[in-house]
């Protein structure tokens, strides 16, 4: 079986570090972009079987535009995504998000930090088969 892909996008380079070697220990091919536009541009050339997905990298929405940019694009609306981000704690938000086919089209959503059995558990159920 061919070893999956993940492209982790997040403009934090010691959670691209934390969460690659989780993802590797577990058989995981990882590459990653540090902002929405090279994560788009690096899931249409790469098309990777998941990506992660931060919220705020240049302003504090980049993660939301950039998973509905995906999800609008032939070549990337079937890439499973999966938003990990610290956005609740960081503007003091009283409630976490939800995937919605509209404004938030994800599988999931993981609140930073994220835990890595947590983290290994939903890339599992939502990776393509």
């Amino acid at each position: 079986m061919a070893q999956k892909k993940i492209l982790v996008v997040d403009d934090d380079p010691d959670f691209v570090d934390a969460v690659t070697t989780v993802l590797e220990s577990r058989g995981y091919a990882v590459t990653s972009a540090a902002d929405g536009a090279e994560g788009f541009r690096k899931a249409k050339a790469e098309n990777p079987d998941l990506i992660l997905l931060d919220v705020m990298m240049a302003t504090k929405t980049e993660g939301f535009d950039a998973a509905r940019q995906l999800k609008t694009d032939k070549d990337t609306s079937r890439i499973p995504v999966v938003l990990v981000t610290g956005i609740r704690k960081e503007m003091n938000l009283p409630f976490g998000f939800e995937p919605d086919e509209e404004w938030l089209p994800v599988g999931a959503v993981l609140e930073k930090p994220v835990l890595p059995d947590i983290l290994i558990k939903t890339v599992e159920e939502h990776i393509r088969r």
